[in-house]
């Protein structure tokens, strides 16, 4: 058992806390935002992570897990303080490490002996050994001679699987300069993966750039994926039947291959940017980095796209109505941040459209980005969000959107439009059903009245000479 100090109440901090205490250790989470401390207390959790609020719950009753923000009394009571405070991109796309920095100096003011800093945020190669100098300076001037360690040991959470990611991980990277940092570190992940060592370790600077590199190529697959989505539908090819056959070679693998409406989050799109702002500083190109972001930023634009086309025969998208079901950037989470869905929104009101939007988590968290629109209104389900629309988009793939009563959303839409940002339904029968049907790297399927005639039956050709 090791008593442990998490600086950062935010995403990751609250998931690492809570599941070092579920496997036994003693946890002190400390954070600045008292509001924050003492809604913890009550149960009250600030995220949405699938599993949680339980777990939170239930260490806390035990006694295990608590809530602070009185940084000397936290300190003096933990021997490892991990510090996962927020990094965020600053104006030349770089990391803002005022909150490290501020931080490790807080730490150091109140060491009273041998602790073990680790560093959980998401920072640039040199920020070990940066924070090392902040503690060094700061017990010099105390007239201290503690002795510490820092160490890197980035996080690899998925948002909506965060606490089954921690509970069970693939790999721990460890970022070490000595024995007795390294012995702490493995004490500490060893319950999480008796079946087999699956620790890392390596120099600091490694296992800094080791986070942006696992990212940055996530972001790759999904962004040239959705490159040659639009080449799929530019030939006639189908974006799903190519991820099969690609997929199914050992050397590339199945994993982040869906294309779609673009990726959001806090993660791609930030780590991109630190990354090409650490190549940029040390005179490196940024070529593929650049392509990237480029790629994402028109994928997040094509449904508004595909959407304005479908209506332009009919005249515009003025006035007319479109639900959105989905609006968090992935599904099993509250977090907006990026969300492909903004960027559709802000499009189609631009154009004049009236939406309906609803997400099963998120509704709260965008209304706060979102703002109170005329032209919008919020729903309450599925069926609400159809109710007089002339078209659906889906953005985020929830589970409860698999299996849609399609009967009921056409029997209360004013029009037939579908577009799926997603990928979750096969064109032919979703025509069959009466829709008329557009996805991402697939031909479009139309329904038409009195006839078994789908878009899928034309030729590429044909479909071009249609405007499809």
């Amino acid at each position: 058992m090791h008593d442990i100090l998490i600086v950062g109440v935010g995403y990751v901090g609250l998931v690492t806390g809570t599941c070092f205490a579920e496997m036994g250790n003693r946890v002190i989470c400390l954070d600045k935002n008292g509001d924050k401390i003492e809604a913890l207390k009550q149960g009250v959790i600030p995220i949405y992570e699938p599993g949680l609020e339980e777990m939170v719950r239930r260490n806390y009753r035990a006694g295990r897990l608590d809530f602070t923000i009185d940084y000397k009394n936290a300190v003096s009571r933990s021997e490892v303080c991990m510090l996962a405070v927020d990094t965020p991109v600053g104006p030349d796309g770089s990391c803002d490490l005022t909150a490290i920095k501020a931080s490790a100096r807080q730490l150091a003011v109140v060491m009273n002996g041998y602790k073990l800093i680790v560093n959980k945020s998401t920072v640039p190669v040199g920020t070990t050994q940066m924070v090392r100098g902040i503690i060094q300076e700061v017990l010099d001037e105390r007239g201290c001679n503690f002795s510490f360690d820092v160490v890197s040991n980035p996080e690899f959470l998925k948002e909506g699987s965060a606490v089954q990611d921690f509970m069970k991980p693939d790999r721990v990277v460890l970022g070490v300069e000595t024995e007795r940092a390294s012995k702490i570190m493995r004490e500490l992940y060893r319950p999480f993966m008796l079946g087999s060592d699956r620790v890392i370790v390596m120099d600091p600077a490694s296992a800094e750039l080791t986070k942006y590199a696992a990212n940055s190529m996530l972001a790759l697959r999904v962004s040239f994926m959705n490159w040659l989505s639009n080449l799929c539908e530019a030939t006639g090819a189908n974006i799903l039947q190519i991820r099969k056959g690609i997929g199914s070679d050992k050397r590339i693998g199945s994993a982040f291959l869906w294309a779609g409406c673009g990726f959001g989050g806090s993660c791609f799109p930030k780590d991109l940017k630190a990354l090409r702002a650490m190549a940029g500083h040390l005179g490196l190109t940024t070529t593929l980095v650049d392509a990237i972001e480029e790629i994402n930023t028109q994928q997040k634009e094509l449904l508004a796209q595909k959407i304005e086309h479908y209506f332009t025969p009919h005249g515009s998208l003025l006035g007319k109505t479109i639900g959105i079901l989905g609006l968090s950037f992935k599904p099993d989470t509250d977090d907006m941040r990026e969300a492909p869905s903004l960027v559709l929104i802000d499009q189609l009101l631009s154009r004049g459209a009236h939406l309906r939007l609803f997400d099963p988590v998120a509704m709260d968290n965008a209304r706060k980005i979102i703002g109170g629109a005329t032209q919008i209104t919020w729903c309450q389900n599925e069926v609400d969000v159809a109710t007089g629309t002339d078209a659906l988009a889906l953005v985020t793939e929830w589970k409860q959107f698999r299996l849609l009563d399609f009967s009921s959303i056409l029997a209360v839409m004013k029009g037939r439009a579908f577009f799926d940002g997603r990928n979750q339904y096969c064109p032919r029968e979703m025509a069959k059903i009466g829709f008329d049907y557009f996805s991402i790297g697939q031909k479009p399927a139309l329904n038409v009245l009195e006839s078994d005639f789908l878009v899928n039956d034309y030729s590429f050709q044909e479909l071009t000479q249609h405007g499809l």
